[in-house]
């Protein structure tokens, strides 16, 4: 996420993968985060973002996955479509999806939106048609109630219905407009609100990534 300041800075690509065990016998599996600065860990250290501390929570568990974090400073969903591409030459069993904030507040009509993320999750269905599919819902905040404020919050629940995917209602839960808990900008979580970000997104990841660690690794084709 990006405040109108933010926008004037230059996009920084986070594409980076950790492994959170030491490779075994078993296969390692992969989760993609596809994201914005909320993901890529804005004016913080790469390990203070939540994808990072997920794999310090994978490791604890015993989960033998990586995590490609393709998240992006001032991303939006156009973005993502272009940046996608590039990610999907290997497997994917869990992708994270976390766009359309910026879009928001650039005013990017509603159908739009929707349609930039389901064309994103449409690309991940066709090159892994077995991969499950988390997607982080957001809100705007400290906006008056209107049409494109329900509209806009809509927009994830539908889409986590459409496409059999799992929802995190709300990604900044806990941490959105607690000065304690973010960055002097008021708009992105210092370290200790990612802290809080890693455990929206666990509750929802970790049953997921314990069923698919048993699946059987396939390749893609």
């Amino acid at each position: 996420m990006t405040t109108v300041t933010a926008f004037s800075v230059a996009l920084i690509s986070l594409a980076q993968s950790v492994t959170a065990v030491p490779r075994d016998s078993s296969p390692v599996k992969r989760i993609l985060i596809l994201g914005d600065s909320l993901s890529q860990g804005f004016g913080l250290r790469s390990t203070q973002a939540y994808p990072a501390l997920l794999i310090e929570k994978l490791r604890a568990a015993g989960l033998n996955f990586e995590i490609t974090n393709a998240s992006q400073s001032g991303g939006t969903t156009d973005g993502g479509l272009r940046r996608l591409p590039a990610h999907l030459k290997r497997k994917i069993e869990i992708f994270i999806l976390e766009l359309g904030i910026n879009d928001a507040f650039r005013g990017v009509p509603i159908a739009q939106i929707r349609n930039n993320l389901q064309a994103i999750i449409d690309m991940i269905k066709a090159r892994n048609p077995n991969g499950r599919i988390i997607i982080a819902g957001m809100q705007l905040p400290n906006y008056a109630e209107d049409d494109y404020v329900f509209g806009f919050a809509e927009i994830y629940t539908d889409l986590a219905a459409k496409n059999n995917a799992s929802l995190i209602p709300y990604l900044l839960e806990g941490v959105g407009g607690d000065p304690l808990l973010n960055q002097s900008d008021r708009v992105h979580p210092n370290g200790a609100g990612q802290k809080i970000l890693a455990e929206n997104v666990w509750r929802i990841l970790e049953p997921i990534a314990r069923e698919t660690a048993v699946e059987p690794a396939t390749h893609v084709q």
